[in-house]
């Protein structure tokens, strides 16, 4: 009698412990759905309120860039989208960015063209009721050889910028805005003497860009240069209104080897990036103090890996990232994360947005799909 009650108490004791293990282990997600936008393909999201805005592409044909607007029923809607006759490059376009503050919208397109297929880059403005309208310019408002990258389009309370790099006036190369003119031209702003300039010793190296009120804010990396010493830094540049003031942020606990890839901002800023290859998430409230978010699990990061940006839900962060095309869902706060793994969605993740009604849509590889979050 003794024997059977050990053997039945170390029993209960086991499946006691395992009940506990399960109970511990986050759920995964399993109720996805794939919206269809077939044979078209997701490329950019852009939320405002509960209207969602889904950038579409025609891979291998010379289709003009599509835009559909989502309500919160599902409904869609399409925005009519109107290129530039004499603008070759606007019926290949593949959108980069979408800006839309409720009333105005302002997208970047881009499509490889010339004898070294480099983007060629076009803009466009407009409502969801009048449709996107190109702006045609020169070809140096935005090629050349001083010519960097564009990544962002972004609106505020002041207006629209477009934001990127530009051959350095000292060296490297600067983050650039540029701001539209009453005729319709993208002009380049100067950099010089602001934090935005590449100096021989600090080398500014933006690749994102959002808006906090009617600041900017870009993300990315400075490379500060001595003697036998090269430290790349994730790093932050924020404007105090519009293209005015200009600071440069360097975000703590860099390690080694650190870079910010994008940001989301409501009253702060949450900055995802990586620190020596691995997954990183950083604060940055409104008086410009940032901190290094702790216990963020364990996710690689390469330099080539695309992060969309992180949602802020209430007072939790929710980071969707991908391992070996896996999708997985970080949620969280300061020292306290959970991971629970997307079963649907697979590939690379490129955006990601949350909805009033709490439903969560992204891009995962060439689909877009929306689960419910509790």
């Amino acid at each position: 009698m003794r024997r059977l009650a050990a053997v039945a108490i170390l029993v209960l004791a086991t499946l006691t412990a395992c009940s506990d293990d399960t109970a511990d282990k986050p759920q995964p997600l399993d109720d996805w759905t794939q919206v269809d936008v077939s044979p078209a393909e997701p490329v950019t999201l852009t939320a405002h309120d509960s209207q969602l805005l889904v950038g579409l592409r025609h891979r291998g044909a010379k289709v003009v860039p599509e835009l559909m607007s989502y309500d919160s029923t599902g409904k869609r809607t399409p925005i009519t989208v109107k290129p530039n006759p004499a603008s070759p490059y606007a019926f290949e376009a593949i959108w980069y960015s979408i800006a839309y503050d409720g009333q105005q919208l302002l997208a970047l397109g881009g499509a490889s063209g010339g004898a070294h297929s480099n983007t060629r880059w076009t803009v466009w403005t407009g409502t969801p009721q009048t449709g996107l309208v190109e702006q045609p310019q020169n070809f140096w408002t935005f090629g050349g050889q001083t010519a960097g990258d564009l990544f962002s389009a972004v609106r505020t309370p002041s207006g629209g910028a477009l934001l990127g790099t530009w051959g350095g006036v000292q060296t490297g190369n600067d983050a650039m805005v540029w701001l539209p003119q009453r005729d319709g031209k993208w002009v380049r702003q100067d950099p010089t003497k602001t934090a935005l300039q590449s100096t021989p010793s600090l080398l500014v190296g933006p690749g994102f860009g959002t808006t906090l009120g009617d600041s900017i804010v870009l993300v990315g990396s400075q490379v500060r240069l001595a003697p036998n010493t090269v430290a790349q830094e994730a790093a932050v540049w924020r404007s105090t209104k519009f293209n005015q003031g200009w600071t440069r942020i360097v975000l703590p606990d860099p390690g080694s080897r650190s870079q910010a890839n994008t940001a989301t901002c409501a009253k702060d800023c949450v900055i995802s990036g990586y620190v020596d290859g691995q997954l990183a998430i950083w604060q940055l409230d409104a008086s410009g103090t940032a901190k290094r978010l702790q216990g963020v699990p364990s996710v690689p990061v390469g330099d080539k890996d695309k992060l969309p940006p992180p949602i802020l839900d209430g007072g939790k962060v929710v980071q969707v990232v991908a391992q070996d095309n896996k999708v997985k869902v970080l949620t969280g706060r300061d020292g306290q994360w959970t991971v629970q793994d997307a079963l649907g969605p697979e590939g690379k993740v490129t955006d990601a947005v949350l909805m009033p009604d709490h439903k969560l849509y992204l891009i995962a590889g060439t689909s877009l799909w929306y689960t419910t979050l509790s």
